[in-house]
């Protein structure tokens, strides 16, 4: 990867499959096989994404073709029988779909594919239309950016911004996506600022800060001690 990609539009796939609703079991599960995905979404006549239909809704079928009266003489897990009895994506499928839009930052996607369990969110425009679809895979992908790529955009959009006409004096090496940033700096209440600035940096794994202050003139601060090691006598 060499460029930054900081939204989803930066790393969505915009070859998907889509099922209408009308589509059938056996092309459901057909559809799946030949594309090699665990989900597909659903959409209505004007291509707006109104459900997704995932493995788990289809093996709902094979769970609940025998028995489902509990001890009690009661149907258990109602919500699922029904469509363990459904023929059609659009019986089948769990509605409302969780979307996302092509402007959402990476973290956002995250966030929310790790909030409502999926491994897969559609992406729509503003009017629901589908426009791609992104994983899991697709998010993790960030971080098989290029070290020099996350150091110089780290030096441009952090240590620059922040430190300005003494940002030379701040060194930075990046291995394996994890930034060590080291050296002096005048405004040291900035150092926690630049940590986290440089966290929020696309592909960046981790931040060590090791930034530190100017150093000190005994001269002008004698009630202060002096850090620096004496050399022996």
């Amino acid at each position: 990867m060499t460029g930054s990609a900081s939204v989803v539009n930066d790393v969505m796939t915009r070859k998907v499959v889509a099922l209408r609703a009308g589509a059938a079991f056996k092309e459901i599960v057909r559809t799946m096989q030949e594309w090699g995905v665990s989900a597909l979404p659903v959409l209505d006549d004007g291509g707006r994404v109104v459900g997704v239909v995932s493995e788990a809704d289809l093996l709902l079928k094979e769970e609940y073709g025998g028995d489902v009266v509990g001890p009690c003489g009661q149907v258990e897990h109602f919500a699922d029988v029904v469509k363990a009895h459904a023929v059609t994506a659009g019986e089948l499928m769990t509605a409302p779909a969780v979307t996302v839009t092509p402007e959402a930052p990476l973290a956002h996607a995250a966030r929310l594919m790790a909030h409502r369990r999926v491994k897969r969110l559609p992406v729509v425009r503003r009017d629901g239309t589908l426009l791609g679809i992104v994983s899991r895979s697709d998010l993790l992908s960030i971080f098989l950016r290029d070290d020099t790529d996350i150091a110089e955009e780290v030096r441009r959009q952090v240590v620059t911004w922040l430190f300005g006409p003494h940002a030379e004096t701040v060194r930075i090496q990046v291995r394996d996506g994890v930034v060590t940033l080291t050296g002096r700096v005048h405004e040291t209440a900035l150092v926690p600022i630049a940590a986290r600035l440089a966290r929020a940096v696309p592909g960046v794994v981790e931040v060590h800060c090791a930034l530190t202050g100017p150093p000190r003139h005994p001269d002008l601060d004698p009630d202060l001690p002096d850090p620096r090691p004496t050399a022996p006598a």
